[in-house]
């Protein structure tokens, strides 16, 4: 099929799928509301592979016709490179939101590669050329797939079948000569509103007698028995003048419920191999902390712009206090950014694929959540209190109340209206509902802060500096 346009990506999510959004359910997530505005956000991966100024970045022109960079298989350091570089590209078209509809998916197909054929050499399964044929057919007809991964889980202390009832993890409820039949829920289900295919990857170390619940597979967005309950943030009216990100750019979660739904043979990637759960549980997550790394860039430079061009507008630039906070946020920009090339250049090849090195990137995210708070409210103090207590969109629309707001909010560098427009976009990324789903996101998405620290422990070779340690001390 080759690329899709961003009309027929629109076109293509008209596939009757069930999806609910504050109780009602969504006939055509392209015309709704607030679910069409993540789709029209989704097609910027769409956009970027018909553009001209993008193409060489967004699109590899392979020996049977042109397919999107995100489902290149990343074979060495340079490779992951450019795919950390068209991540933050395309998020820094999508006003510091990633995509994610091809981004996520792309991320579980290469750890399912990996992990696919250790299976198949200790366990005499065939479940690598599943996953080569899905990937094939993922990227030779560009669709867009999400991966649920996190479980319900109900009770954390305990495991999948020491629950109340069994359906808090994902699990297979029965076999036939056709496939498997799901049951259970996945939350925090990026992007699954709007993309094709979702593919089901375990969420943690499974054990002997959890074998119903080490399955991967995939499973199309309008597939029986498969319901979404979706949620957003910025679900009020808003305009482009208070609410310049948010209004025209969105990605929506989902509550991923399987009622029983069947997954043909061919789409099975993991079925009951219990010491296979967590290895492709973990591979997902460093694919995936680089691509998330990738796509905060975007948002930590914003910081960086915003503050200072704020600074600029309220003439306190010269402020040794400023200048300082604005030193940090470069420091923290800079390390994020470089931490995660670093994570490229040190990538490990595992059967011919290079994979992020893990204690890097772990470092990378940790660095990025255990600061983001702080680098908020740096961003805010630099900012002033009109985030919070400024004019609206329609006091400037009234000519008597606008010559008065011209009169008090302008400065010596900046109008009035152009001062509001900074502090406003600050506000998205500092104080209203947008700003609240980027701080959640900053602490739990793709994996916890103690997840992250416990990946940098057990990666870190710290034989050598003990060594080191011991000689000087004449041990």
């Amino acid at each position: 099929m080759g690329l899709m346009t961003p009309e027929q990506y629109k076109d293509s999510l008209r596939d009757g799928r069930t999806v609910y959004y504050r109780g009602e359910k969504v006939n055509d997530v392209t015309e709704h509301p607030v679910i069409g505005v993540a789709v029209e956000h989704a097609a910027i991966d769409y956009r970027m592979g018909h553009d001209s100024a993008e193409r060489k970045l967004a699109v590899i022109d392979g020996p049977t016709g042109p397919y999107s960079r995100y489902y290149e298989i990343p074979r060495t350091p340079d490779d992951l490179l450019r795919r950390s570089s068209l991540i933050e590209r395309a998020t820094t078209l999508g006003g510091t939101l990633v995509t994610l509809v091809k981004e996520i998916g792309t991320d579980a197909l290469f750890s399912l590669r990996l992990v696919a054929a250790h299976t198949d050499k200790t366990h005499a399964t065939q479940y690598l050329p599943r996953v080569e044929k899905f990937h094939a057919y993922c990227r030779d007809n560009d669709l867009a797939v999400a991966v649920a991964q996190t479980d319900a889980k109900g009770d954390r202390s305990k495991g999948p079948t020491d629950q109340i009832h069994p359906d808090y993890y994902v699990h297979v409820v029965a076999e036939d000569d056709d496939g498997i039949t799901l049951r259970g829920a996945k939350v925090h289900t990026s992007v699954s509103t709007n993309t094709h295919e979702i593919i089901v990857l375990p969420t943690r170390n499974l054990r002997t007698g959890e074998e119903a619940y080490a399955v991967a597979c995939a499973v199309p967005a309008n597939a029986p028995g498969l319901t979404m309950l979706a949620s957003g943030y910025g679900g009020r009216k808003g305009n482009t003048f208070e609410n310049p990100i948010s209004t025209q750019h969105k990605m929506m979660e989902t509550l991923t419920v399987f009622e029983d739904v069947k997954v043909p043979w061919d789409r099975v990637f993991l079925n009951g191999e219990v010491d296979m759960a967590g290895p492709l549980a973990k591979t997902f997550v460093e694919f995936h902390r680089f691509t998330a790394v990738s796509y905060k860039l975007p948002l930590v430079d914003l910081f960086v712009g915003a503050s200072h061009l704020m600074a600029e507008y309220n003439g306190i630039l010269r402020a040794g206090h400023v200048r300082d906070k604005l030193a940090k946020l470069i420091s923290y920009a800079q390390i994020c950014r470089g931490m995660t090339r670093e994570a490229a250049r040190e990538a490990k090849v595992i059967d011919e694929i290079a994979v992020p090195n893990a204690e890097l990137i772990n470092i990378a995210k940790l660095h990025f959540a255990t600061n983001y708070h702080q680098a908020l409210a740096w961003v805010q103090d630099i900012a002033g209190g009109l985030l919070v207590t400024g004019p609206s969109d329609e006091d400037l629309q009234e000519p008597k109340i606008k010559k008065l707001v011209d009169a008090y909010f302008s400065t010596n560098e900046a109008s009035a209206t152009d001062r509001l427009r900074l502090m406003n976009l600050i506000a998205e990324i500092t104080t209203n509902d947008f700003a609240g789903y980027q701080a959640v996101l900053a602490i739990h998405a793709e994996g916890s802060i103690e997840a992250e620290k416990m990946t940098i422990w057990r990666n870190h070779d710290v034989k050598p500096s003990m060594e080191y340690a011991k000689r000087l001390a004449g041990i």
